[in-house]
């Protein structure tokens, strides 16, 4: 009976295995930069959670399938995130093309220009000023009696073109849109490297990749606001306890 008990657990463990995993196989890949050869960093499959390091020759290998996203991330690379396809999967070694970091300072021109000191609050308060040569060629305003207050009458264009320049400025302001490597250079600006390396407990090789494993919850965008730094950082620390699962699941 013990021994029943003991196949029928295994096979349920077998079972729940492979549903975690589907049909995911060993897929053996290459990151390859035109000027640099690549060998640190991380390869994560987020929707597996598990991840692998690149090793020599920037060779990896890691269970995937299709559809799964994959996260490349190192010191000498830009953080890149992959979708596999059907023909990804069945290729023999998988080549995916990185950038490197570009630590360069991009060149500085300097033009020497004549710079005109703008009128301060615009010209138009130069307009309304009226001055006492301007009366003998002022006409009146014959057809709306005025009671002094609005000496010339009602300047209607000129209340136009206020009013639209409010409306305006209103239809101007649009929510913009935050990408991936927008939370992750926010989330960067706004934590010290104490945050990630202490609270956290991640190297600075794998900084970029949690960030970038963050930002794929689509709750990370909504996140990105200087009144809630607190909300984030608890998101933050919820999202490292998965991502050290994974590191965990590849010991």
């Amino acid at each position: 009976m013990k021994n029943k008990l003991g196949v029928l657990v295994v096979c349920l463990f077998c079972q729940f295995v492979l549903g975690q995993n589907g049909f995911r196989k060993p897929l053996h890949g290459q990151v390859v930069n035109d000027f640099l050869a690549i060998e640190s960093g991380y390869v994560m499959n987020i929707n597996a959670n598990v991840r692998t390091f690149i090793g020599s020759g920037g060779l990896f290998d890691i269970m995937a399938q299709p559809k799964d996203t994959l996260l490349f991330s190192g010191l000498t690379f830009q953080s890149k995130k992959v979708v596999l396809t059907e023909k990804d999967c069945a290729e023999v070694l998988l080549k995916i093309k990185l950038d490197l970091v570009n630590n360069q300072l991009k060149e500085v021109v300097v033009h020497k220009e004549l710079k005109v000191k703008s009128l301060q609050g615009g010209s138009q308060k130069y307009v309304d000023m009226q001055f006492e040569d301007d009366k003998q060629s002022t006409a009146k305003n014959n057809a709306m009696l005025s009671d002094q207050t609005i000496k010339y009458g009602t300047d209607f264009v000129r209340i136009f073109k206020d009013v639209k320049k409010l409306l305006s400025k209103k239809e101007e302001v649009k929510e913009e849109e935050i990408t991936d490597i927008a939370f992750v250079e926010y989330a960067k600006d706004n934590f010290t490297k104490d945050f990630y390396s202490k609270t956290l407990n991640l190297k600075d090789d794998e900084v970029e990749l949690f960030l970038m494993y963050c930002s794929n919850d689509p709750h990370s965008k909504e996140l990105v606001d200087p009144d809630q730094k607190f909300q984030l950082m608890d998101f933050m620390i919820n999202k490292n306890k998965e991502f050290k699962k994974a590191e965990a699941a590849q010991k």
